[in-house]
């Protein structure tokens, strides 16, 4: 729902922004399922360098669309105010980091029985995965404006 709710908001803001066609919303779609595809490659790579690696790929995969949710936030937004979606955008990379990060330490202990809970390399790569939100928000949310 909510990739397909990013991808009529993406059409809308292309017509307004004068660059809308069948092309630019396909580039877009593609776009799209490759970020998508991107974010459940990590979760489920993160999940298995920690030992984690059971988790069932239809819920990684309803992880990763969540970040649909905060996208489709920032371009209405940025419809209504272009500026708004620069401080948007880095709000919503942070939440979805921290909620991934929050549900995928809840998944470990779960999973895993035997779980440090001082391992830095665990909460290392915990980190990296919520960085790595932020490139990933503005490289789905930038329409070539």
């Amino acid at each position: 729902m909510a990739f397909g709710t990013y991808i009529i908001l993406a059409g809308f803001s292309f017509g307004l922004m004068g660059k809308f066609s069948p092309e630019a919303l396909s580039l877009q779609f593609t776009r799209g399922l490759a970020g998508w595809f991107m974010q459940v490659a990590l979760l489920k790579g993160l999940l298995y360098s920690l030992g984690g690696g059971e988790a069932p790929l239809l819920d990684i995969v309803a992880y990763g669309g969540y970040a649909f949710t905060g996208l489709s936030l920032a371009i209405l937004a940025r419809i209504f105010w272009s500026y708004s979606y620069y401080f948007l955008m880095p709000w919503v990379s942070m939440c979805m980091g921290v909620f991934l990060v929050k549900t995928m330490k809840r998944v470990i202990f779960t999973e895993i029985r035997s779980y440090e809970k001082h391992s830095s390399r665990q909460h290392y790569l915990l980190l990296f995965m919520a960085i790595a939100q932020f490139p990933l928000f503005f490289w789905l949310g930038n329409f070539g404006m």
